[in-house]
């Protein structure tokens, strides 16, 4: 069942990446018109599942994942447990040799640890944790595995890139990974869809991103009653954003990319962060105009 489901993909990936959808042209000039003072080159791709217009404004250019990249790493862990070489319940060590900077958890836990691949994962998706990150693609059997698994199922140029044979020189022009928003943004949909990898394994993975940390970029700008699955991925110049929204109009996904940007600073006003709000708060109120909800002012009591 997992090959036809991987091979059929492949073949839908393969017409859906060729044909031309229906573009929405009124969202489109305003999402251009959103984006056309940023400093820094910015890719989007928006699909409305429900009646399937999209907007594309350089999707199919080649941008930086950062973590963002997890996700296909990600899928590659659920395929190994598919074919029963991993188990999602295998236990695992935690030494200090695997301490590695940046965000996540794990790199806080004592030496000898034990843990599990479950938590490995969870940790990954939902706070970016690198430690287990890197470990997760370790055991997913590295980023030619996983760049073997992305060819399969028709991506061209989602690939990982770090500690991956041959790669170095895409390394050095786009760090760990890289992808377009089309591609990414394909990724989300099939796996919404229970069709990437197995349905159970679809639906973990769901579960998984639906469970971000990180709500204060394009998430805030949403409900926190209305469900939705993401990833977000972070360095200097380049911070992008991938989420689908299961909205009560239709399911929509939005994968934001951006790179070469002038504004490299970690406040909370970094441009980048907030063309990520401009542009989920303008997809909502686009696709639910009737809808009587508008985002607390500093809700919590964060600044934002």
């Amino acid at each position: 069942m997992k090959k036809i489901i991987i091979f059929s993909f492949l073949i839908l990936s393969t017409i859906a990446f060729g044909q031309q959808r229906e573009r929405d042209l009124e969202l489109q000039s305003k999402l251009e018109n959103l984006i056309k003072d940023f400093k820094g080159d910015v890719g989007v791709y928006v699909r409305h599942l429900k009646t399937g217009k999209e907007v594309a404004i350089n999707a199919d250019t080649v941008f930086p994942t950062a973590s963002i990249v997890k996700v296909p790493i990600l899928i590659k862990i659920f395929d190994k447990i598919e074919k029963g070489e991993l188990r999602y319940t295998d236990s695992l060590l935690y030494t200090k040799e695997r301490i590695y900077g940046g965000s996540g958890l794990m790199q806080f836990y004592k030496d000898s640890t034990k843990t599990d691949l479950r938590t490995l994962v969870a940790l990954m998706i939902s706070y970016s944790d690198n430690v287990t990150s890197l470990w997760n693609q370790e055991l997913a059997g590295g980023g030619e595995a996983i760049n073997e698994l992305m060819a399969e199922i028709g991506l061209e140029k989602t690939r990982v890139n770090s500690r991956t044979k041959n790669r170095d020189k895409d390394w050095e022009k786009y760090g760990w990974g890289q992808t377009t928003p089309r591609e990414m943004a394909s990724i989300l949909v099939k796996i919404r869809k229970r069709e990437l990898i197995s349905a159970r394994a679809s639906e973990e993975m769901y579960r998984l991103l639906g469970n971000s940390f990180y709500q204060e970029y394009a998430l805030s700008q949403i409900p926190p009653y209305v469900q939705a699955a993401a990833k977000q991925g972070m360095v200097n110049t380049s911070r992008s954003e991938l989420f689908l929204v299961n909205a009560p109009s239709g399911d929509y996904v939005c994968y934001i990319a951006t790179k070469n940007n002038q504004d490299d600073s970690w406040e909370d006003d970094n441009q980048a962060w907030q063309l990520q709000r401009d542009i989920s708060a303008l997809l909502w109120d686009y696709y639910e105009p009737d809808y009587n909800w508008q985002p607390g002012e500093n809700p919590g009591g964060l600044k934002y």
